[in-house]
């Protein structure tokens, strides 16, 4: 026996649900008008439900015209680091097509090392000048070192978007920098080289001549007729004199060319001109070496006298103390100097203006110095608080003090 079953008639679409679907057929076409005129990017990504599109608004054309002619590499990204969108400056720095570009993580291009740095800054990225160096990783294995700016945007939606980002190349600018510090660096050696050359000329020729000069008037202060006491005295004060010359020209000779250092050593020699700078200005010095029998190689020790010395022409000339302290240790396979004064200090604003003036400088010049034997240099000052002066280098065989080419150049802190 069969059943007979009664088809149902279809159900008659309503004209209210005709109205919705063309009111989203519009929409939907209005749309991809939209993503095929430039006026809105979309970015297909992956999430933890599945794929998500991302809806950009707001790309104006000529706004993409000039992001598009930039040199430097424009992206925008998402909460979770996808690139939202990046220009072809930037996909040529990554060396990938710009199809492989928008839609992955910005981390695919960084290091592991570089994540970290770039994280910190993107909590702050609201704030003004928030930017980082780090090293692109490029498809075929190079490294580009980079500047990035990110500053946060505000859409006023619910999109994801949420910083903007500028990428700068930073290989002419580091190639520059290695050219000017190598240029600093022969100049410190061409300064040493015509020091060491007025420094014989002097000890060789001016204080030989005064010597004989010196031995001249002693003979005349022999022959001046006992009686006649005014001429007696007059040649004597000018053996005295040119006495004082001699020992003037030779301390200057060995202010150019210590040659000590190769002797004595560097404690020593500090210990010497401690002494002196206290003889000349009246100030109490206090010179301590906790690594007597410390070896420095010569280039690092004379930086590290060079140093010293500029160090305590600027406490004579600007530093109204009382009290000098210069310590010399050693700290692992690191030798210290820290020149200490309790005078006036400066600050930033200080320091800023005695550059302009031409009397900041000096920093400058003990800084390459502890550059051009791998050493650190640092400067803690503060308005009444005295002024503290530190150079950390490496204790090796084999240094020369010449420049090293791969060296970044350092910049003089103050705290």
């Amino acid at each position: 026996m069969k059943t007979s079953r009664t088809a149902r008639p279809p159900r008659q679409t309503t004209s209210q649900e005709v109205a919705e679907l063309q009111s989203s057929l519009a929409e939907a076409t209005a749309t991809l008008d939209a993503i095929r005129n430039g006026e809105v990017d979309t970015v297909a990504g992956p999430a933890s439900a599945g794929a998500r599109v991302y809806t950009l608004e707001g790309a104006a054309v000529p706004y993409r015209v000039l992001i598009e002619s930039m040199n430097e590499g424009a992206l925008t990204l998402a909460t979770d680091k996808l690139v939202l969108y990046a220009n072809r400056s930037f996909a040529r720095m990554v060396r990938r097509p710009l199809e492989q570009v928008i839609g992955a993580s910005f981390r695919e291009f960084l290091a592991v090392e570089d994540r970290g740095p770039l994280r910190a800054m993107l909590k702050h990225a609201g704030q003004a000048g928030s930017r980082v160096q780090l090293c692109l990783h490029a498809s075929d294995g190079s490294t580009l070192p980079v500047l990035i700016s990110v500053r946060s945007l505000a859409t006023g939606s619910r999109s994801a978007l949420s910083v903007a980002m500028v990428v700068t190349d930073m290989t002419e600018a580091h190639r520059t920098e290695a050219l000017l510090r190598e240029l600093a660096h022969r100049s410190v050696a061409a300064q040493e080289s015509e020091r060491r050359r007025v420094a014989v000329e002097l000890h060789g020729h001016i204080t030989q001549m005064l010597c004989a000069v010196m031995v001249r008037s002693q003979t005349l202060v022999d022959h001046v007729a006992p009686g006649d006491t005014i001429a007696k005295k007059e040649a004597g004060e000018l053996r005295d004199l040119v006495a004082k010359a001699a020992e003037e020209v030779e301390r200057i000779a060995r202010d150019l060319q210590p040659g000590a250092l190769h002797h004595v050593g560097l404690p020593a020699v500090l210990r010497s001109e401690g002494a002196a700078f206290a003889d000349r200005t009246g100030l109490a010095v206090e010179v301590t070496c906790r690594a007597s029998s410390i070896k420095l190689p010569a280039g690092t020790a004379l930086a590290c006298y060079r140093i010293a010395q500029e160090a305590l022409k600027n406490i004579a000339e600007h530093a109204r103390a009382r009290t000098v302290r210069i310590l010399l240790e050693r700290r692992g396979a690191s030798a210290i100097l820290t020149v200490r004064d309790d005078g006036v200090g400066f600050g930033p604003a200080q320091r800023r203006a005695g550059t302009q003036k031409g009397h900041g400088f000096g920093l400058l010049s003990m800084a390459e110095r502890a550059s051009c034997v791998g050493g650190q240099f640092s400067v803690v000052s503060g308005p009444g608080k005295g002024t503290t002066i530190q150079v950390r280098v490496p204790i090796r065989a084999g240094s020369t003090g010449l420049p090293s080419p791969r060296a970044r150049r350092p910049v003089p802190t103050l705290s």
